[in-house]
């Protein structure tokens, strides 16, 4: 499989990029490209001794995070994010994986790829751990603005995408909303709700959205502000309690001995919450494959969206 890299989208900067391709193509049977500024990239290939085994695409532009999308990919035809699907497009690579501005690399990948039949509005599906199993949550990002169908559509492939990659074979789907009853949530949930219902989808009605970590649903839809918000709230809530279980653990010798004893039980804890395992969000919809990954992503973040666009 052949992944394209988008190296210059980062808030950590292109060498963290190149060592996390660096880990991705020492540990699986992936080929990397990387897209980017030379000058920042060859030196961090040397250091991490990639410069025999993954590929460099140079580029002379970036997008930044306050570029308008649209304007951005129209103009700057020669950054990471615009290369990167022009190569994905052209057959060159498998799939695109970047840490950039989220809207700049969907409008990328709609204008280079183009939609899946019968997709109005491709979307991000997220995926939060639960007590039971992986929930697929979409879309958390990609449409602020959604209409019943958009939600709709969704809803069948984020089920798809359960189906295929966790293997649930008959994933269950819910509609993120203020309360379980049909009628409870404003105009776009209570219409969604009767299209929902009588789709051929598992539909199991609303859900709220204490119920997003018990692991009785596969899948959540909501529109993209909605499930951003969720989103950014889960992971800023799974930071706060593992920094307060540090100083907790710190201020007593008796608490220092406890987290020795259940040390094992705090690094699974930490690794089950910390989305830097779980790499990147797939973009669902697309003619072609694509991975979104955080701004702040890390290099074990990267090595593990490489591996969600490997699958």
């Amino acid at each position: 499989m052949r992944i394209a890299l988008d190296a210059m989208g980062s808030d950590r900067g292109p060498a963290e990029m190149v060592a996390g391709a660096a880990l991705a193509v020492r540990e699986a049977d992936v080929r990397v490209t990387l897209i980017g500024n030379e000058h920042e990239i060859r030196p961090a290939m040397e250091k991490e001794g990639i410069s025999h085994i993954v590929d460099l695409v140079p580029t002379t532009q970036v997008v930044t995070m306050h570029d308008s999308p649209i304007e951005a990919i129209r103009k700057k035809i020669d950054s990471s994010i615009v290369v990167a699907f022009g190569l994905l497009k052209r057959g060159e690579v498998d799939a695109v994986v970047s840490p950039g501005n989220s809207g700049a690399v969907m409008a990328a990948a709609i204008k280079f790829l183009g939609r899946l039949k019968d997709i109005s509005r491709p979307g991000i599906a997220g995926v939060f751990p639960t007590l039971k199993g992986p929930v697929v949550v979409m879309d958390v990002g990609a449409n602020v603005d959604c209409r019943p169908k958009h939600l709709l559509q969704f809803g069948i492939m984020a089920s798809a995408f359960s189906r295929v990659v966790f293997g649930v074979e008959n994933p269950r789907v819910g509609l993120l909303s203020i309360g379980e009853e049909g009628g409870k949530g404003n105009a776009l949930v209570k219409s969604t709700h009767g299209l929902l219902a009588a789709s051929v989808l598992n539909y199991i009605g609303n859900v709220e959205g204490r119920d997003t970590f018990q692991g009785d649903v596969d899948v959540i839809v909501c529109d993209g502000f909605v499930g951003n918000v969720c989103l950014k709230l889960s992971e800023g809530l799974a930071e706060a309690i593992l920094t307060m279980l540090r100083d907790e653990i710190s201020k007593t010798m008796k608490a220092k001995l406890g987290y020795y004893l259940a040390k094992d039980a705090f690094m699974n804890f930490k690794k089950r919450v910390d989305y830097a395992e779980y790499g990147g969000a797939p973009l669902l919809g697309l003619n072609g494959t694509g991975v979104i990954c955080h701004g702040r992503s890390n290099r074990l973040a990267i090595k593990n969206a490489i591996r969600v666009a490997d699958e």
